[in-house]
């Protein structure tokens, strides 16, 4: 039994990586450019490494080099980082195909400072996809740690870039990545296919470590409507001859329908694989019961916080731990964003009441495990594993797939990040991929060589995920048109307020300078359509519609935009009044102005000298009479009482 056990366990992973035999297992390709030598200049497909961080959206221009005695890459280079590039351009590194891991190849690159790494086939064969050992047997880790991009070129293509290189020649190619992903709108869909499992060796490490990295991202581009994600699951099915054994019913659910392998590899102790079916189901239906109240992020709280808290390791990956997730959930999003139907208040019933509805559908969702019957959630996983259209079938955990083509690379956050973000639609950007950890804005240098109008300080400069782009821009309702690189001409009604808004500044710029007197000036500026049908800018011509000048002895002189008038002779024009005034005034005007001001200034004078000494020197004799008759009442106090007032004090005395 024992052996059958084995025997069975082996037959559902090799369901999986029969795949790659009898399924449609797609290659996800890079293109490759040969820039020169001219001889050799010609554009070719290259096969992406599923590991490493391949630059998604972006591109890469370097030197090949070939080192024909250490060829195979299998063994650590000699010297201190000897493929470090001496020049601007950086280092693509040609190996030879054979003798060890793809990996281990591209690591002992890394480590001797290439900046990418083309793999050559050793035959003639259609290009396959480098995939990662399932285990490094490296105590170091090296496939975890490969930051640089590789891939498969064809053995032709390859032994004539060594060609030219054992000629003396410079060769330089260019790795482009900017068209791997299909851009075709301004919404994004991915989807991740993964598994509940944490005890599966390396893989299921990194997927959970993603998944938490990542959810922040993922959790904002679904809220901004950006992207549509959906989290898949692999299952199994068991051969019809095994359907009764206990090793079936022990990793199968629904009769052998859905299953998965046993988690310790062992029948015996542990968890059973159709725990880990229920856990993928339960995911799936959280999934489902949140998308339909368009809160579906949440699912990357719940798959987060089971793994912490419910982990096989810690012997808490159960049921009950599960819904203990969910209810705590319910405190902060569960419950309160997508569970709470209609008719329920905000008291703690209805939220325990609205709680239990959320497991109920969920639940529901799930369905009996020990039916005989098919389970809609897991019938639709099995049919979407295999390939449809350009896609193919999904045969590695995990998988990320966008826009229907799958992810190749290390499962890592910022690389999944600017790999979805190649996945959007040219200037339809949403802000996440244009944070600086993901591009770098071209329109700071130069303005990226675009057009630009340093007085209104309009650009044609746009900054997208992929580069600059340089396209005439939209201003203030205003629309430019031409090329964008040499010229952008302000096109329809609204042209005309830019144009005077410009002239306005410059005139003001000018007068803040003192290079020009800048007159009282109108700020309307009409249009009409001339007879091509197109509109264009016309000054209305104060002076001839006598709109502006009119008072006598004026002359009225027309500027666009506004006009100037001008009195005879030498007098001042008053615009505010529409008067001509003298410029100097006149002799008698300036006469009585001096004698006005002679006689206030007089006055005052007279007013000083006459308080200074005739008031104060009477103010002050009045006061020294007034304080001489109180002053002997202080002195006499203690001896006398005056004879007035001594019959007042014995009267008061009685």
């Amino acid at each position: 039994m024992a052996r059958l056990g084995k025997l069975l366990f082996l037959f559902l992973v090799s369901e999986l990586l029969g795949s790659f035999v009898f399924g449609r297992f797609v290659v996800e390709k890079s293109s490759i450019s040969v820039l020169s030598p001219l001889s050799l200049r010609s554009k070719h497909d290259s096969a992406i490494g599923n590991f490493g961080l391949p630059d998604y959206g972006g591109f890469l221009v370097g030197s090949a080099m070939y080192h024909e005695k250490e060829g195979l890459g299998c063994q650590p280079f000699d010297g201190d980082k000897p493929f470090r590039s001496k020049t601007p351009r950086p280092t693509i590194l040609l190996l030879d195909r054979g003798e060890c891991y793809f990996a281990l190849k591209v690591w002992n690159a890394q480590q001797a400072g290439a900046a990418a790494v083309l793999v050559v086939d050793r035959i003639d064969e259609p290009l396959i996809t480098m995939d990662s050992p399932e285990a490094s047997g490296n105590s170091q880790g090296y496939v975890e740690k490969i930051q640089i991009p590789s891939a498969l070129i064809e053995r032709s293509f390859g032994e004539s870039l060594k060609q030219a290189l054992k000629n003396g020649e410079d060769v330089v190619i260019k790795l482009d990545w900017r068209e791997s992903v299909p851009h075709p709108d301004q919404r994004v869909e991915y989807e991740l296919w993964t598994n509940s499992n944490d005890e599966c060796g390396t893989r299921c490490d990194e997927q959970m470590q993603f998944v938490k990295s990542f959810k922040g991202h993922a959790q904002i581009l679904e809220k901004g409507g950006y992207t549509l994600f959906t989290p898949h699951y692999i299952t199994w099915y068991c051969p019809q001859a095994f359907i009764l054994s206990s090793q079936c019913k022990s990793q199968c659910i629904n009769h052998g329908r859905y299953c998965a392998p046993d988690p310790e590899q062992d029948f015996g102790e542990g968890y059973q694989g159709k725990d880990v079916v229920y856990e993928n189901l339960r995911q799936l239906c959280v999934h489902r019961v949140a998308n339909e109240s368009s809160q579906s992020w949440v699912w990357w709280d719940y798959v987060t916080d089971f793994h912490i808290r419910c982990s096989m390791k810690n012997k808490r990956y159960s049921k009950e731990c599960a819904e203990e997730v969910l209810k705590s959930l319910g405190e902060f999003s569960y419950a309160v964003l997508f569970c709470i139907e209609s008719f329920l208040d905000q008291f703690s019933y209805a939220y325990n009441l609205s709680t239990q509805i959320c497991l109920l559908k969920i639940k529901k969702c799930m369905g009996d495990p020990e039916a005989d019957v098919e389970n809609e959630v897991l019938k639709t996983e099995q049919e979407l594993q295999v390939g449809r259209g350009s896609r193919g079938d999904v045969t590695i955990l995990p998988t990320l797939v966008i826009n229907n083509v799958q992810y190749r690379g290390k499962l890592e956050r910022t690389a999944v990040l600017k790999a979805i973000c190649s996945g959007f639609k040219e200037t339809t950007d949403p802000p996440i991929c244009l944070s600086s950890d993901l591009e770098t804005n071209e329109c700071l240098e130069r303005n990226g060589g675009c057009w630009q109008d340093n007085i209104s300080n309009v650009t044609a400069c746009k900054d997208t995920f992929r580069g600059r782009i340089c396209e005439c821009p939209v201003v203030k309702g205003v629309q430019y048109k031409g090329d964008g690189y040499a010229s952008c001409e302000a096109f329809g009604p609204a042209r005309c307020t830019i144009k005077w808004r410009m002239l306005v500044g410059i005139k003001k710029w000018a007068n803040f300078l003192g290079l020009l007197r800048v007159p009282v000036i109108r700020l309307s500026v009409p249009r009409r359509l001339s007879r091509d049908g197109h509109d264009k800018c016309e000054d209305i011509n104060e002076c001839k519609e006598r709109t502006a000048c009119q008072c006598d002895g004026c002359s009225c002189k027309n500027t666009w935009g506004s006009y100037e008038c001008k009195c005879k002779g030498d007098l001042l024009y008053i615009k505010e009044q529409d008067a001509c005034i003298e410029r100097n005034g006149s002799k008698f005007g300036w006469f009585l102005t001096f004698v006005v001001v002679a006689v206030v200034g007089g006055a005052g004078v007279a007013g000083y000298i006459f308080y200074k000494y005739r008031l104060r020197s009477y103010m002050d004799s009045e006061i020294m009479a007034i304080m001489s008759q109180y002053m002997p009442l202080d002195n006499q106090h203690n001896n006398e009482v005056p004879a007035e007032v001594q019959p007042l004090r014995q009267g008061t005395s009685v």
